[in-house]
């Protein structure tokens, strides 16, 4: 395994992403972050605090679980387990940043829409991640991504909270 940023970096790298969401949704009027179970919610939770810290309003705070949008349900998964979707807040008519740790394929993000939408219509919605490591699978951008790494489709990339780093695992292949 490969630590390919340090906890120095990853905090710095939060640092940035609230700064740039503060400067690119500084006249929106009304906007939440959305943290997709389980590595956003811990990024999501971050930004809030380092938006508040840069002395901006906090932005309302909501998760969701996208075990049921999942496009391979039936398919893939022997037990899936599902967690809770929170958006205490109406989505319609509010600006939605949707928060992952890892972009990869896609298809978490497209999932992770298809939930909001069913909670009401946004006014629009952006994506924030922490690792941008390619390989899509779907026409998914992130708007903010701290980290762009260059692997293979058969890495592991890791974003450990606890220990505060991302490290990158060889696959086979």
């Amino acid at each position: 395994m490969n630590v390919v940023w340090t906890r120095e970096q990853l905090d710095e790298g939060v640092k940035r992403l609230a700064t740039q969401l503060v400067t690119m949704l500084a006249s929106v009027p009304r906007w939440a972050l959305v943290g997709i179970r389980d590595g956003g919610v811990p990024l999501a939770d971050e930004l809030a605090d380092e938006v508040e810290r840069q002395g901006a309003p906090r932005p309302d705070r909501g998760d969701v679980d996208i075990t049921l949008y999942r496009d391979d349900l039936y398919t893939g998964l022997e037990k899936p387990v599902l967690g809770d979707t929170d958006l205490p807040f109406p989505v319609t008519g509010c600006g939605i940043v949707l928060v992952d740790d890892v972009l990869f394929t896609g298809r978490t993000v497209r999932a992770a829409m298809g939930e909001v939408w069913d909670f009401g219509r946004p006014d629009f919605i952006k994506l924030v991640v922490l690792v941008d490591r390619g390989h899509r699978e779907l026409p998914v951008a992130a708007d903010l991504a701290a980290l762009a790494l260059d692997t293979r489709k058969s890495d592991r990339v890791t974003v450990d909270w606890e220990r505060r780093e991302v490290r990158v695992e060889p696959g086979a292949g």
